[in-house]
This record gives C-alpha cells, structure tokens and sequence, in this order.
C-alpha cells in the first residue's frame, strides 16, 4: 500500500494542517500511522504520520460536497463515520482543545441527551463525551470588545478564515475581521448578520450578583445564556441555517454555532457548567496583550493595627474589609489580581456598556466610602482613635495578561509598568486618598472627568497649601525623594498625577 506523509497530503490536496487535524477530528479521514520517516524524507522530525493514498480522493470529495453547500454534518453523516463520540460512562466529562488554546475541560454534565441512531450512525443514547473541536459547530471565545481569545479548529476552518495563529495584542483580534476573511465573509449579507448578532452579544447585560442590580442597559435581559436564529449563505448560494449560542461571564462570552442537527440539550447542559467552564477556559487562556485599569489598595498602618489588635480580632477585620469590598468591585467588573498581604489587587478591563477606566475610579469611590463606614463601627467596638484608611493608586495601559492557576483556584496578573506604577501611588498616597495617572485621566470622556473633582495641592508665596482644580503635578514636586520614607517613589518621579478628591 502507497503512503503519504502528512506534508504530501496536504502539498497534494491544497489544504491546511489545521483541516487535515480537523478532518481526523470528525472522523472524516482515518488516524495516520505514526512511525520513523522514511530514508529519503528531507525531514528532521523523529516520527511523521502517514496516511493511505486513498485519502486524497476522500478530500476531494469532502471538498466536492462543500461546493455543493453541504454542511460537515451532512458530509460525515454521508461518510457514515460520525460526528459526536457518545460513550456511557460513570462520569462523563467535556473537554475543550483547539489551536487557539490546547486544554482540557473537565466539566460534569448531568443531563442526558438523547442521540438519534439515525442522524449519527453508530451512536448510542446515553451521558455524551463532548469534545466542542469533534463536534460539527464552531466554538470560540471573545471578550466585550468583540475580540477573540479562544477558538476551536471548526471556528477556523468554517467561519474565521485561514491564520496560523492568533495575534499577542487583542486589539488585532476583531472577530469580525476575521469573519470577514472566511468562507462566508465575501457576502456582505452575512456580513452584517453577523455584525449584528454580536452587536447583541455585547448589549445584553451580564447576570447580577445577589442582592445587586443588573448593569446594562436592557432590563429583564439577565438570561445567562442567550441564542438567536442565524442564517448564512454559503458560497455556493445555498441557505445554512444556524442556531448561535453565547454564554456571558465578566472574562468574556462564549459562542458556539449549531446547526440543525446538532444535540442543543447537550449543549446546553455543558454551558450550563458555567463556573467550571470558565474556569478551565481561563487555565488554557494565553497571555494577551490588553488594555486594563489597575487599582491597588493597601491598608495604611497594618503592621501598628496588627499589633495592637488580638490575632482574632485582626483578621476579623481583614475579612469584614475583604466581605464588604467585594460586592462593590463586582458591581463595576473588578476582577481580583495576585497580591499578597492585606491589601489588595483588582483589574478592569473593557465593557461594551461602560467605560472600564471610569468604573475603576467610581469604584475606588465608593471603597473609600464603605471603609469610613468599617473605621467608625471599629472606633466604636475598641474605644480607640484609630481611622482606618485604605490607600489607593490607579493606572492604566496597554500591557500582558495572563494567569497563575491550581485545579481549586485562578488568580489574574497584569505584567508591566502599569500595576507598578498603580503600585508606587499606593504608596504615595495618605489617610485613604485616591492618585491617579495623567494617562488614566486622559482615557475618560469629557462628560466623566467633568464629575470628579481632582487636582494636586501646591503652596503659594506665603507656604499655604491651596487646592489647583483639574491639574497634574509630577511625583518629585509631590514629595521629597531624598528622604527615605519616599525611597519607593523614586522610580515614578517624573510621573504625572492628580488626586481623584471626589465623584459625582
């Protein structure tokens, strides 16, 4: 029997590895025979997979029938080799692998999907084994920009287009641009219906936290998980009829199209699994370059507090602080960064139906509030003149993102200048004030700054201090650097800042 390298395939057929992979995925072609190039391969791989000769007729005929508008379900049904692995098992699990992110979901799903023998020879019903790259539907995963940071490799081959990968920086990651370069994308039909439809994606709000309300601007439309009708035409003129899924967490939404013959309880059984999907989502996530808002928080004096209070009584009061920030910083899309100690980290990053940069700020707002109220009930509870402050620095940029992970817990960091920055202004800052950057400043809309109250106060000729509203002023005019109290805010000296004094 003739064999063919994996190169030879796809140097004859004209396609890609990524659709050879998915091919093999769906069943449509058989697994290559892995084994020791041959002597006359110019190759330096150790093992190359091979494949029968009769595979590039296969390919064509693949080909053939999507000229002629059929859909990979159809194709693999026509095949009859299948396109979902059922298999019964004590506990079923899903998992998630694609070019974008290589993972492994282990994500229970408890509900049972019943599995036409006749739609998918072979199948059994029973608990499905999903695997979203096997299945006949695209899968991929954005954030509130419409910016990609997962996708399987249906999403590529039938929606996306043809990339090895994708870009570092998000801002390069449109969806629709990628769309726009796929098969469906020469239409501007479909264009805009797929425009509009994540348009969609983007205004439904998220769902409340308990005891909150909904942000957003569409009331009652809390659903965490929403679909719409979607129909495409193909290239060759014939009407594919879709059903898209999208599934919101603050990270970002989830989207999958089904076509008709797709088992939909089943997936929404596994989208259902919301924590544990995110959660292994996230532990595949590559690191991306992004724009966020940084707030860090320490508590001013923790060592002399400490100190003063009962072990006990001390981290009651760490949590009481941690307990009542938290429902705040969900409020406006905060996001909890690696930090150690008592103080705090948080992110935020873009929102389709606010601005992240001022939901940073308002949120340091309302911290400093709530802890004015914890400083007064613990004056009252220990008898003491002790006041509680936690003091706040905010920066922005464009800068890494990636995570730290275990099986039990995610933690995101921001890599660069800006956490630092935010980090030094923390320490600049006294008796629970707010510094922010020139930069940070320059990220809101004129109708935002236009509700804060900020400036630096200077002295006049007589040495009195006296508040300049909406100004700047460098940290070394701030502080004296030659002291050693300020060592740390020597290496943002040149920086400039303002003190964010209040918000409407």
């Amino acid at each position: 029997m003739i064999m063919l390298s994996s190169l030879e395939v796809m140097q004859v057929s004209g396609i890609s590895r990524a659709t050879l992979h998915n091919y093999i995925a769906l069943g449509l072609l058989p697994k290559p025979i892995v084994r020791n190039p041959d002597e006359d391969s110019k190759t330096r791989a150790r093992q190359i997979g091979y494949f029968p000769q009769e595979v590039i007729e296969r390919i064509e005929h693949i080909k053939s029938q999507k000229r002629q508008g059929m859909s990979m379900a159809d194709i693999a049904r026509e095949l009859s080799q299948g396109v979902l692995e059922v298999t019964p098992v004590q506990a079923p699990v899903a998992t998630l692998s694609g070019p974008g992110a290589p993972m492994a979901l282990h994500a229970p799903i408890t509900s049972r999907a019943s599995v036409d023998p006749g739609k998918f020879p072979g199948a059994e019903t029973g608990p499905l084994r999903l695997t979203i790259d096997k299945l006949p539907c695209a899968a991929y995963m954005m954030n509130y920009n419409l910016e990609l940071s997962w996708y399987n490799e249906q999403a590529q081959m039938t929606l996306l287009g043809s990339f090895e990968r994708l870009p570092a920086d998000t801002k390069e990651r449109s969806v629709i641009d990628f769309f726009s370069n796929g098969q469906y994308g020469s239409s501007q039909e479909n264009r805009e219906a797929f425009l509009q439809i994540h348009k969609q994606m983007g205004r439904v709000p998220l769902p409340s936290a308990p005891g909150q309300p909904a942000a957003g601007p569409a009331p009652g439309a809390t659903r965490p998980i929403t679909d719409w009708p979607l129909v495409l035409i193909s290239p060759s003129g014939v009407e594919e009829h879709f059903r898209v899924y999208a599934s919101r967490f603050r990270e970002g939404i989830l989207v999958i199209f089904a076509s008709d013959t797709t088992g939909h309880s089943s997936l929404l059984g596994m989208l259902e699994k919301r924590d544990d999907l995110i959660r292994n989502l996230l532990k595949a996530r590559r690191p991306v370059l992004t724009n966020v808002a940084v707030m860090v928080a320490d508590l001013q004096g923790s060592v002399r507090i400490c100190s003063e209070l009962p072990p006990e009584e001390y981290f009651e009061l760490i949590n009481q602080i941690w307990a009542t920030m938290e429902p705040i910083f969900r409020r406006y899309y905060g996001t909890h960064g690696k930090h150690v100690g008592d103080g705090m980290v948080y992110y935020f990053f873009p929102q389709p139906d606010s601005n992240y940069v001022y939901n940073a700020l308002r949120c340091a707002n309302q911290i400093r509030e709530a802890m004015r109220k914890i400083s007064k009930q613990w004056q009252l509870r220990k008898n003491w003149l002790n006041e509680l402050y936690l003091n706040t620095g905010l920066n922005e940029g464009h800068e890494w993102l990636g995570v730290f992970h275990i099986d039990t817990k995610i933690e995101f960091t921001v890599l660069g200048d800006t956490i630092n920055h935010a980090a030094r202004l923390s320490d600049l800052a006294r008796h629970g004030s707010l510094w922010a950057t020139k930069n940070m400043m320059g990220k809101l809309s004129t109708e935002e700054r236009g509700k804060l109250r900020f400036g630096v106060k200077r002295q006049d000729h007589e040495k009195n201090e006296v508040f300049v509203k909406a100004s700047y002023s460098r940290v070394s005019e701030l502080v004296d650097l030659a002291s050693p109290r300020y060592e740390k805010l020597r290496d943002i000296s040149a920086l400039a800042v303002t003190e964010i004094v209040e918000i409407e």
